[in-house]
């Protein structure tokens, strides 16, 4: 049935050479927490470079009027929507961040713990700045410099969060479960 769908699975992808999942499962956490803990590091350190080196500046053009730098603080959500309700965003999140940690534990395919570990990285990161930026505790403004033409000022967090929702979208076109088998 699964070579009839043009999919493959790998060994320790496949219920039968794993029985009780304990193998697969260990292995789906590692890959969730150090996609998850590498790119909330990633995201930290440039919103931390970026307060350094761009405060006080305009935009800093790396590729001229197609890509560049610019330091923005966000109250809000993406496209800086929501303005009103950063104390209620960062409770989403927190919610976010639980539901994605308690899932992991369900998880025994690599393409799932990859885009929950692009997720909890990149919820993660813009719930930091939620928690600890200015103008306090659970209304921080989320730090956003990367600027491309006709988009919104963004930062790493977003990136992961998109690429996360690829990831979760192509899985589930797949027709494959977080146990890493395929929906009949």
């Amino acid at each position: 049935m699964q070579a009839a769908r043009g999919t493959s699975l790998n060994a320790s992808d496949t219920p039968e050479s794993d029985p009780d999942g304990s193998s697969s499962r260990i292995r789906s956490l590692q890959i969730f927490w150090g996609v998850g803990i590498t790119g909330f590091l990633v995201d930290l350190l440039s919103k931390n470079w970026a307060l350094g080196s761009l405060e006080g500046r305009g935009r800093v053009d790396v590729l001229g009027d197609l890509f560049g730098f610019r330091l923005t603080r966000n109250p809000g959500a993406a496209f800086s929507t929501g303005t009103a309700f950063t104390e209620a965003l960062t409770v989403f999140a927190m919610v976010a961040v639980c539901v994605v940690v308690f899932l992991s534990f369900r998880v025994r395919n690599t393409g799932w713990a990859i885009g929950f570990g692009f997720l909890l990285a990149g919820v993660s990161g813009n719930l930091a700045d939620r928690l600890t930026r200015d103008p306090g505790v659970m209304r921080g403004h989320v730090i956003d410099f990367l600027e491309l033409p006709n988009w919104p000022i963004f930062n790493v967090a977003d990136i992961l969060i998109n690429l996360a929702a690829v990831t979760i979208i192509v899985m589930a076109i797949r027709g494959r479960r977080l146990d890493g088998t395929l929906h009949d």
